[in-house]
């Protein structure tokens, strides 16, 4: 990997009249996060231009969020979606909670750490400012990245917690739903999978499905996310990636969101659960439904 090379490379494609996107698509694709950040920097130092800028002014679109998405660091990137989530025009709810579900208690840190610096507002005051109720109250408790990850699990504790699930919802009029909160965003991941099973055994019945029964909304979406984020994170991603595609229309900022943040963590088992899930090929599924230099570096992204 040479830095100034790429760099050359990306320059060559945008200078002078008309772009060559498919060298842009194959020189980014081809590299990893860590990589684009280096021809990042070498490109102003070789070249005296900002590669951001000149990417923006030659390409358009959704072509043009991917490939400044894959040259916004990780962490950074999570950053952006959020603030547009909260600040864009109406609250994207489902970006709000893909990202605080799916995210490590790390990660939740860095992201916070960023967003303050980037906007002078928390996260959290800006998820207040713009949520309401116990959806809020879900998201603000995410935020925190304070859940246990250890990988204990108190069996006695998990008999409880299920007990106390199946009484803050299926077992009276109206729901608890702090009980849900308080026991679903703090818990860790062993030992939530381990009050699922006993749960089944208790209410004889899923706890998705008595979320599902028992909650609507944003905070239900918000609840059933945490949940399959716990039991596998490819497949919660990988549903996501199914519903941005199916039906009429597509939902380019998850589809573009899942592909680019995800493609260098568990792209290859999001593609395996998708095909076990649907039946067909994650890159078929993008193949039918983009088209033109989008559907380039999507399936790109995708691989195989």
């Amino acid at each position: 990997f040479s830095a100034e090379q790429e760099a050359q490379a990306l320059r060559k494609a945008m200078k002078g009249f008309g772009t060559d996107e498919d060298a842009i698509i194959e020189t980014l694709t081809k590299l990893n996060i860590s990589q684009r950040q280096q021809v990042l920097i070498t490109y102003k130092s070789t070249i005296g231009r900002d590669l951001i800028d000149d990417l923006k002014s030659e390409l358009s679109g959704n072509f043009e969020r991917v490939i400044i998405g894959l040259m916004t660091p990780t962490t950074m990137y999570d950053v952006h979606e959020l603030r547009r989530a909260l600040k864009g025009a109406g609250t994207d709810e489902g970006c709000l909670i893909e990202i605080l579900a799916s995210r490590t208690n790390a990660e939740i840190r860095h992201i916070n750490e960023n967003y303050k610096l980037q906007y002078g507002s928390t996260l959290e005051e800006d998820i207040v400012s713009d949520t309401s109720s116990m959806f809020r109250r879900v998201l603000v408790s995410l935020a925190m990245g304070n859940r246990d990850e250890g990988t204990f699990v108190d069996e006695a504790l998990a008999q409880q917690d299920a007990q106390s699930l199946y009484e803050a919802g299926e077992k009276k009029w109206g729901t608890d739903e702090v009980k849900f909160l308080s026991i679903l965003c703090t818990r860790n991941r062993c030992h939530l999978l381990r009050v699922f099973d006993v749960y089944r055994v208790i209410a004889n019945k899923d706890i998705t499905d008595s979320i599902k029964s028992e909650m609507s909304g944003d905070l239900e979406d918000a609840l059933l996310a945490v949940v399959k984020c716990l039991r596998n994170k490819p497949a919660y991603f990988a549903e996501r990636l199914y519903k941005s595609m199916k039906g009429l229309g597509t939902d380019d900022s998850t589809l573009i969101r899942v592909m680019v943040s995800r493609s260098e963590i568990d792209m290859l088992y999001i593609r395996r659960e998708f095909l076990a899930m649907y039946g067909k090929s994650l890159h078929s599924f993008i193949k039918g439904d983009c088209s033109g230099d989008y559907r380039k570096v999507l399936l790109r992204l995708c691989g195989g």
